[in-house]
């Protein structure tokens, strides 16, 4: 079996940098034997954010792809946080948010974007777990999706 690092090169991704946090917040907090990540949007490799509205500027699979883009950038998060992947033992919850317009109805589409990432890097039995998408009217900056995710560590 891979581990988590390994899973993460096979797919030769490149990570953005991990965000500064744009308010009073850490942008990850370890508690008992969770790490709670704070919501992030999608940055991109270069540092800049993606932009649009899910239904009106950003197309679904364009959601889809935004989400994948904030699953990468939660994943740097967590390196910097605790130095590996490998240190996570499972996904525990994630709450997947999308900006988008008041007819779109496919919000647990886009946010398999993140979900099908983190299952590629932990497997199906420890990468996938308990789930929210909403939709929402806005989201800071005018991003497309904003997630946070709670993960189990493993015990040294």
């Amino acid at each position: 079996m891979m581990t988590p690092e390994e899973n993460l090169a096979r797919l030769n991704v490149e990570l953005p940098p991990p965000p500064a946090p744009k308010g009073v917040y850490k942008p990850a907090l370890i508690v008992d034997n969770f790490i709670y990540v704070s919501g992030h949007g999608p940055v991109q490799t270069n540092g800049t954010l993606i932009f649009g509205r899910v239904g009106e500027d950003v197309d679904m699979e364009g959601g889809k792809l935004a989400a994948r883009q904030v699953g990468l950038t939660i994943l740097a998060t967590l390196k910097t946080a605790l130095g590996s992947l490998n240190k996570i033992k499972r996904v525990v919850k994630i709450l997947g948010m999308v900006n988008c317009t008041g007819d779109f109805g496919s919000h647990p589409y886009v946010i398999n974007g993140c979900s099908e990432l983190f299952a590629d890097i932990w497997g199906t039995e420890n990468g996938i777990g308990v789930r929210s998408a909403v939709g929402m009217g806005s989201l800071p900056e005018n991003i497309p999706v904003e997630i946070e995710v709670i993960f189990e560590l493993n015990q040294d």
